[in-house]
This record gives structure tokens, C-alpha cells and sequence, in this order.
């Protein structure tokens, strides 16, 4: 694993870097996930293989540190995230992201402009509201969430089976997830989704067929994605099928 110190951040962003040719493909993962525990199993798929992979912690997550004085909302995380692409690529790069990922790819995007050649998504967080643990975690004023939420969160995923997720969210910073859910619950503007719908590159939305149907799947298409379909997968695909969702990305990123 390596580290990148944020230059204007007294914390360190930690990543895998898989070496191998071709445009690179940054991995970011979701709320109270890390692309170190949901990625090694996808970026290792024999489909994917001679590519050279990124698979970043977001700061508050993972392996990454968790400074006390960042906001964490997700134009906060995708500053940083260009400023550590922008080092560690010299050359164009394609983006992933996955759930409050695909808004944090959708935001570095934007920031980086044409250094991005490429993007997928995968069920992305595109407009206010947030999802369903978002919704409810942000519900909470933030020292309720950290002094005895955050715990409940994790025992409550655990209990109901969410075993991966569960340890995930554990060993994530609880004052970071909740900032995280708090900015997906405000949202943006312009919205993720309007500019995600204005980048005049090549985009694709991956569903997990377990989450069909999604009233975007023909939406999305209208707007210039193409779509994705990862067989044997819900919302949790890269658990539920690395394979699937490895070719769903080379497919994206042809």
C-alpha cells in the first residue's frame, strides 16, 4: 500500500496502485466502505488483468486517516481525489465509483475536466436525498451518530446479514460517515445527475440485476449512458459478483 500526504491536509490518503498498461482506472468505493476491502477480488479478475488499477481509501475510511478538521462532503473528498490523481497519473485516467462513489467520481470528474477519459458508475447517488442508510444516518445530529449511531448502524447491518458492510462501517471514522451522509441527504448544485448528463465523454451506469427494475435504467440511456448489467448482484455487487462487475468495467472502459 502506499500514501499520498493532501498538501494542504495533515493526513495521508492511502491506495493500491496495481501496475499494468492502458488508460488507468481509479476505483472509489461508497459510504462506510473502502476500496482496499471491496476491490482486490474485481481488480484481480482475469478480465481485467495487464491494466494498471487504483484502488483508493476515501480520508475517514479504509486504511486512510481520519482528520477531525475535514468536512468530508463530496466535493471536499473529490478535491482531494484530484489533487492525488493529478500526482499520481500523468497521463488521462478512467473513473469508477460506486453509490456515494459515483457522486464523488461525477465531482472529480468535473475537476479534473478532460484528464478523465472515461466513466462508470455503479448506482450512483445523482440527485438529494440520499439513500436509504444515508437518509438515516444523516437524521441524526452528529454527536448522537458518534456517541452510540454509528455503533448501532454496524450491529444493526450485522444482525440483518450485512456482514461485510457491518465491518466496513466499524472501522470507519463515525464523525466521517456522517458528514458523508449529510452531504448526499443536501446534494448539490448543479446536481450530480445534470452534470453527470452534460460530460461529453464516454459514461456507463452498472445496475446490479437484483436492483432492476430502477425507474433510470431507460432514463439514463436517454441522457447518453450506457447501461450495464451485473447478473447475480444487487446494490452490493462488488461482494456479490467481482467477476460480473470486472466485466462490466472492461466493457465500460474499452
Amino acid at each position: 500500500m502506499k500514501a499520498f500526504k493532501v498538501p494542504w491536509l495533515a493526513a495521508n490518503l492511502m491506495y493500491h496502485d496495481m501496475p499494468g498498461g492502458g488508460t488507468p482506472i481509479v476505483l472509489i468505493h461508497g459510504l462506510g466502505c473502502a476500496s482496499s476491502c471491496d476491490y482486490p477480488a474485481v481488480a484481480s479478475d482475469p478480465c481485467l488483468v495487464g491494466k494498471r488499477i487504483i484502488l483508493v481509501d476515501l480520508l475517514g475510511s479504509g486504511f486512510s486517516e481520519r482528520p477531525t478538521d475535514f468536512a468530508y462532503t463530496i466535493e471536499e473528498h473529490a478535491k482531494v481525489l484530484a489533487s492525488f490523481i493529478s500526482e499520481v497519473c500523468s497521463e488521462p485516467i478512467s473513473l469508477f465509483g460506486h453509490s456515494m462513489g459515483g457522486a464523488i467520481a461525477i465531482a472529480t470528474a468535473a475537476q479534473l475536466g478532460g484528464k478523465v477519459r472515461r466513466i462508470a458508475l455503479g448506482e450512483p447517488n445523482l440527485d438529494a436525498g440520499g439513500g436509504v442508510f444515508s437518509k438515516q444516518i444523516a437524521s441524526m445530529p452528529e454527536h448522537d451518530y458518534v456517541t452510540r449511531g454509528h455503533q448501532e448502524t454496524a450491529n444493526n447491518a450485522r444482525a440483518n446479514g450485512n456482514v461485510i458492510w457491518a465491518s466496513s462501517l466499524a472501522r470507519s471514522a463515525a464523525y466521517a460517515i456522517h458528514r458523508g451522509a449529510s452531504s448526499l441527504v443536501a446534494g448539490s448544485a448543479p446536481s450530480w445527475r445534470k452534470t453527470l448528463y452534460e460530460m461529453m465523454i464516454p459514461k456507463t451506469v452498472i445496475f446490479g440485476a437484483r436492483s432492476l427494475p430502477n425507474k433510470d435504467f431507460e432514463r439514463l440511456q436517454h441522457y447518453g449512458c450506457s447501461i450495464e448489467v451485473v447478473a447475480e448482484a444487487g446494490h452490493s455487487m462488488a461482494w456479490d459478483n467481482p467477476s460480473g462487475l470486472a466485466t462490466a468495467l472492461r466493457n465500460s472502459f474499452r
